[in-house]
């Protein structure tokens, strides 16, 4: 075995041992540095400095509890997180998730992705991630409201427009960030705006940033196509979630010409060959807080909800998919979506959430020639909203949706260059998960070896 070879071996050994059972993170942990082997033989200083370890270890772990009373006067009690990975770009950035799933495992493999994405966009952030296992769904505004106050009770101490930023993520929108923000603001008597992002248009925050996400992930795709002649337009795409990223993702693929087919929530999917109506699920998500099945039974026509299979199943049992991209959670599109997809002639993948496809999948993708593009860079485009939001409230100014949105492809398409441009470099042209690998990890290894052991 090379040294390169053992050197990365020992890093993941090191993962490992020093974080037991946290299988997300291992997973992504093991991906970065699976494609770093041809980086560490270039440059032994990685190796000599302790990068690959240093990289992997948080620079900061905070735990803590979050009580809380429901409307019935019962004492409930959550567990909060923050994880503060690395801040040699930039303060820390990431969003805050609340859902049940999040242990501290699930907000270490986030964050650690947060690194790589954060450096890809060329901003100044580092990378975090934070939340809770709080579940808002089902709870009231008033619920909601007292537990993101008692969570900013403890959270305000470890965050600031100079330190870490957190924004939303799953279970963390408009409303949550707006409890947040107004607690963050009781507490320290000041309007510090650059503090929190993903806040209303109306006090501090940025146009185009609720589309960021989703639009920045299409963005990324079209570059993909392009590269093989090929476009969005007329092509039909599957979508999975019907959440924020996954909504304008849909409207992105829509302006585009792309005719979206599928939607999905916990509780099925939706078929809809006529492609997807886009205000009425903006309505029933985003405004009633919804279920997929409420837009079956208000649209019609030839709309079907099915709560069997997946999504995926679309492209082998309803005339094909030319483009899937998973907006849902870690791991959702596993081999056997990969076959449904094969089935009806996907040519392209795009991650719109954070690691949605299995590392089986990833491999039966490339093994197949369909263009795959990792979370890290195809959905890039939330956090770099993000930072131009902190650059706005820093110049106490406000830009147009125009100008933002504009400035958000310019990000994407030098996302997808650098991813592919450094695959080329390395010798594996089109393999954007080694491009956005190597490409994240030179810029915050050679940050971290001009500031020192630290």
């Amino acid at each position: 075995m090379s040294s390169a070879a053992s050197s990365v071996s020992a890093a993941y050994d090191t993962v490992l041992r020093r974080n037991p059972g946290e299988l997300e993170f291992h997973q992504a942990a093991k991906e970065v540095l699976d494609s770093l082997m041809p980086v560490v033989e270039r440059h032994p200083e990685y190796l000599d400095a302790g990068i690959l370890e240093r990289i992997c270890e948080p620079e900061r772990q905070i735990i803590f509890r979050v009580t809380w009373m429901d409307d019935a006067g019962r004492v409930q009690l959550n567990r909060g997180f923050r994880v503060q990975y690395n801040s040699v770009l930039g303060p820390y950035k990431g969003g805050l998730r609340f859902h049940p799933s999040v242990r501290l495992g699930t907000i270490k493999f986030l964050g650690f992705e947060q690194i790589f994405k954060n450096a890809l966009t060329g901003l100044p952030i580092g990378g975090g991630k934070g939340g809770s296992d709080f579940d808002p769904k089902g709870k009231s505004d008033a619920e909601v409201m007292r537990f993101c106050q008692s969570f900013m009770t403890e959270l305000h101490r470890h965050i600031g427009a100079e330190t870490d930023v957190p924004a939303g993520d799953i279970g963390v929108g408009g409303r949550e960030i707006g409890y947040l923000f107004g607690q963050y603001k009781r507490l320290h008597n000041r309007y510090e705006s650059g503090v929190l992002t993903g806040k209303s248009p109306a006090w501090g925050g940025s146009l185009a940033r609720t589309e960021a996400t989703g639009y920045g992930t299409v963005i990324f795709a079209q570059q993909m196509l392009k590269t093989k002649n090929r476009s969005l337009d007329g092509a039909r795409v599957i979508v999975s979630g019907s959440g924020n990223v996954a909504i304008y993702a849909t409207e992105k693929a829509q302006q585009l010409g792309a005719t979206v087919v599928g939607l999905s929530d916990s509780s099925g999917y939706v078929y809809d060959p006529d492609g997807i109506d886009l205000e009425l699920i903006k309505q029933i998500k985003e405004i009633e807080r919804g279920r997929i099945s409420d837009y079956v039974a208000r649209r019609g026509g030839r709309a079907e909800l099915r709560t069997s299979g997946k999504v995926w199943d679309i492209a082998r049992e309803e005339g094909g998919a030319d483009v899937a991209l998973p907006c849902a959670t870690q791991n959702e599109l596993d081999e056997n979506d990969v076959r449904s997809l094969l089935d009806g002639g996907c040519a392209a993948v795009a991650e719109g959430a954070n690691m949605p496809c299995t590392p089986e999948a990833v491999e039966l993708l490339h093994q197949n020639g369909v263009l795959f593009a990792p979370g890290k860079a195809a959905n890039a485009g939330g956090v770099a909203t993000s930072a131009l939001e902190m650059q706005q409230n820093a110049s106490r100014d406000t830009w147009t949706f125009d100008y933002t949105a504009d400035r958000l492809e310019q990000i994407m398409v030098n996302v997808h260059e650098q991813c592919a441009q450094t695959a080329e470099e390395y010798g594996k042209p089109g393999d954007y998960v080694l491009g956005a690998n190597i490409a994240g990890f030179t810029k915050v290894a050679d940050a971290m070896l001009a500031l020192g052991v630290i």
